[in-house]
């Protein structure tokens, strides 16, 4: 079965950094896209970052210049490198990965979930 695993949340002062990262374990045969989404209490799920199977990347315009994600395509990673962090970038971080299971089956998996406390 298909898994995504995630780590790397905790919390961390206004201005600190954290690293998320992001694994698919399981039999697969190819990925088209990873990418993370956030959601803070009372608010809806948002895009942060995506990158596609050919590393061409997108961010959300709030975190633009202050986060970077990238992939390990040999091992099926991806990470969300989290610099200036404020306040508002509190939330639990979901990782995605849109996963071409097997030919003829493509499937979106979603990670556990890990969350991101920003707070003085």
């Amino acid at each position: 079965q298909v898994q995504l695993v995630e780590s790397g949340g905790g919390l961390v002062q206004p201005g600190g950094s954290l690293r998320l990262s992001c694994a698919a374990s399981g039999r697969l045969f190819s990925i088209n896209a990873m990418g993370w989404y956030r959601q803070a209490p009372g608010k809806q799920r948002e895009l942060v970052a995506t990158s596609t199977s050919g590393d061409s990347t997108n961010y959300a315009d709030s975190v633009k210049g202050r986060f970077t994600i990238s992939r390990d395509n040999a091992k099926n990673t991806v990470y969300l490198q989290m610099n200036s962090l404020k306040p508002e970038d509190t939330a639990v971080y979901y990782c995605n990965a849109d996963i071409l299971v097997r030919p003829g089956f493509r499937r979106s998996y979603w990670g556990q979930g890990t969350q991101v406390a920003v707070s003085s």
